[in-house]
């Protein structure tokens, strides 16, 4: 597998064509590297996120992240085939970044994913690129203010819901759809009602069947919203084992017990993990990458450094699919929100 380079990716000048992103939990995390290389690739990008001065203090850091890097790079100015692509693209300076703005939204309440949706129609016409990218992982069991499981809708209803509301601005420009997933889905071995709870004893334990609940779901809803919309492009992807995060601060912070929690997943990063960046890799190319076309690519799933990959049986069952699907649709009718 050759060495991934997002530097090889499209660059857009923002002078002179507009390219229009949103990234959920883009202030942390995966997220953030996403959200600098979108904006060093010339794109408006939104951040969406519920805390305002975390995510306009990420944005003051990746806009002077990208400035550091713009700078090195025009201190290396040799001529390698990557600085000709980007020097070819945009212009003789070095890339002409984008925009990065605040979308304030909370994916555990879905009136404010509502309002945070209609605030972007008002403000955007188009969305080149939706990036479902924030999660939790691993929570005790915590049902929300709208009745679901925290990591279920967090995860994943609150992500349906947005997509489907904004499925026309993706559609105006024939956009895609990136749903960040984990290779945790795996773990549900077999097809579960999303009525399940599984709120059992201990925790510990079943707090990660919820998970793989969730992230089997937002696997399901992405195959079927591609063969829905074949103008679009819509793919899931798993980022790889990014164990520099804080989606395991729970678990690690515990008395006791946290200790070994830490040490696990600090072995696991150091023999299979990937940065928080090359956690980015594998959404970044099917964010940008021309080399992926609706006709050929739709509904598929990628993994680390976007290699292309396939999701578990119960992922890829598209009764299965189908059975998630119209189980969301009824959920979100009930609480009052027509998709």
């Amino acid at each position: 597998m050759g060495k991934f380079d997002p530097d090889e990716l499209p660059y857009y000048n923002a002078r002179k064509v507009r390219k229009v992103a949103i990234v959920t939990g883009g202030n942390s995390g995966i997220g953030w590297y996403t959200v600098l290389h979108l904006y060093m690739h010339g794109f408006v990008v939104y951040v969406a996120g519920r805390n305002s001065t975390r995510v306009n203090k990420a944005i003051k850091q990746i806009k002077r992240e990208a400035r550091r890097r713009r700078r090195v790079k025009e201190g290396k100015r040799a001529a390698t085939e990557a600085d000709s692509k980007i020097s070819a693209s945009v212009s003789s300076t070095g890339p002409v970044f984008g925009e990065l703005h605040y979308l304030p939204m909370d994916l555990t309440d879905l009136k404010s994913v509502e309002k945070g949706c209609k605030r972007f129609k008002s403000l955007e016409p188009r969305l080149d690129v939706l990036v479902n990218n924030a999660g939790v992982m691993a929570l005790p069991y915590l049902v929300t203010a709208d009745g679901f499981d925290v990591q279920l809708q967090t995860n994943y209803v609150a992500h349906f819901l947005l997509t489907m509301r904004l499925l026309p601005c993706i559609k105006r420009c024939s956009g895609r759809v990136v749903s960040v997933s984990s290779i945790g889905h795996n773990l549900e071995f077999r097809y579960f009602s999303l009525n399940r709870t599984f709120n059992y004893k201990p925790d510990m334990i079943f707090t990660w069947m919820r998970y793989a609940i969730a992230k089997t779901a937002s696997i399901q809803f992405t195959k079927l919203l591609a063969i829905k919309n074949p103008d679009i492009l819509c793919m899931a992807v798993h980022p790889g084992l990014v164990m520099n995060t804080n989606l395991f601060s729970y678990w690690t912070r515990l008395p006791i017990v946290g200790i070994f929690f830490w040490l696990v997943f600090h072995l696991i990063g150091v023999f299979f993990g990937v940065s928080n960046e090359q956690g980015a890799h594998s959404t970044l190319k099917c964010a940008l990458s021309l080399d992926l076309e609706p006709e050929m690519d739709n509904g598929r799933y990628f993994t680390t450094h976007g290699v292309e990959s396939k999701a578990s049986y119960v992922a890829s069952n598209l009764n299965d699919a189908a059975s998630t699907w119209i189980w969301t649709m009824h959920e979100l009718r009930d609480r009052g929100f027509d998709v």
